[in-house]
């Protein structure tokens, strides 16, 4: 399973996000460095689909698909060149496939450091961007002398000539002018900066409403490279302890809807290149996980490895459509069922039923 590890400076609230999304116990306290381990807990991604084809199946068990989050040991200025917790920061981080930046907006005077989300920003990008730096210088010679002997190498040495010249100008790799072929090749490098992003920026109770003004500094400088959601931690965190309808009732008092846990556990989830397809009966609705862009045997795989070995074809229907019709059965009556085999790429939101023979 692929993570999303949090990552912040001191008092940002990581690891109160972090006990809110999964349900952990990860210390939290107003000074640096409660966190000194990394915590790792599942969170459930929400899915209202899955609920209503549920519903409509009248389905004993609802299995809902799930995303790992981990709490990593937290940063300073510095941490690049062994300031606080370096070594272990950066070696957790390393560890994940994409990072939520956690930003504090929110005032406290109890709480220790500044309430500047776009200043933790760019101490957090500075610090990953000296480690890759460090990363990256380390090994080019030794690619380049082995790109003499064996020219497939090449590219690898050109990705890493043009992330050297952009983590020299202070660019992090995911908001750099690298192409895609370039990032990709520097996969093998695990570079701290060619990781997706995720900004979480957590806000006061009392900025609620005005979430676009704060988040714009960031939005700016990320410019589109990265995603961003405004968060109030605290109380997110205060309501994930309540009963759901106790939940459900003070967070549509508070005008929140949902929550923003949801939010945050769907965008953490499409992050990481995953979709989501459904399956539907009276002993069951399930939602599977995908990598974005497969295809239908390498779905039926996802459920049973038999089924992909096997895999003749796939009855396809969207869910909203599915719900329309009022059945599995009426769908099939109706004609409206698509039949697609071993070329077809499974699409988010499509409810299966896989077809084998083992």
């Amino acid at each position: 399973m692929e993570r999303l590890g949090l990552v912040g400076l001191p008092n940002a609230g990581k690891s109160s996000l972090f006990n809110a999304l999964t349900g952990g116990n990860a210390v939290v306290a107003a000074h640096p460095f409660s966190t000194t381990e990394t915590n790792v807990g599942m969170a459930r991604v929400p899915d209202e689909r899955l609920l209503a084809l549920a519903e409509m199946s009248k389905s004993k068990k609802i299995v809902h698909t799930t995303v790992e989050f981990v709490d990593i040991a937290g940063l300073v200025a510095g941490a690049a060149s062994g300031e606080g917790l370096g070594n272990r920061f950066l070696a957790g981080i390393r560890e994940v496939d994409a990072i939520c930046l956690v930003l504090r907006a929110f005032e406290d005077e109890n709480v220790a450091g500044d309430a500047d989300p776009l200043a933790d920003l760019q101490v957090l990008e500075l610090e990953l961007v000296l480690a890759d730096l460090a990363t990256a210088e380390a090994q080019i010679e030794k690619r380049r002398k082995a790109a003499r002997a064996d020219k497939s190498l090449t590219p690898e040495v050109e990705a890493l000539d043009a992330a050297i010249a952009e983590l020299q100008a202070g660019t992090p790799i995911y908001r750099s002018a690298l192409p895609k072929d370039q990032r990709a090749a520097l996969r093998t490098f695990f570079l701290l900066t060619n990781k997706p992003v995720l900004a979480v920026v957590n806000i006061g109770e009392d900025q609620i409403g005005d979430e676009e003004a704060v988040l714009k500094p960031v939005v700016d400088e990320l410019g589109g490279a990265g995603d961003t959601l405004a968060v109030s931690v605290m109380l997110e965190a205060e309501t994930a302890q309540l009963d759901p309808d106790s939940r459900a009732e003070l967070l549509v008092g508070l005008g929140l809807g949902e929550g923003a846990l949801p939010r945050v556990a769907r965008a953490a989830y499409h992050l990481l290149g995953r979709r989501t397809f459904l399956t539907t009966g009276e002993k069951e609705s399930r939602a599977w996980t995908f990598r974005a862009g497969a295809k239908a045997p390498e779905c039926a795989g996802v459920i049973h490895s038999d089924l992909q070995r096997g895999f003749i074809r796939a009855e396809i229907i969207r869910w909203d459509e599915l719900l329309k019709l009022g059945s599995w059965s009426s769908a099939k009556e109706a004609g409206r069922m698509r039949v697609e085999g071993k070329d077809y790429e499974v699409q988010d939101g499509d409810v299966l039923e896989i077809r084998f023979n083992v």
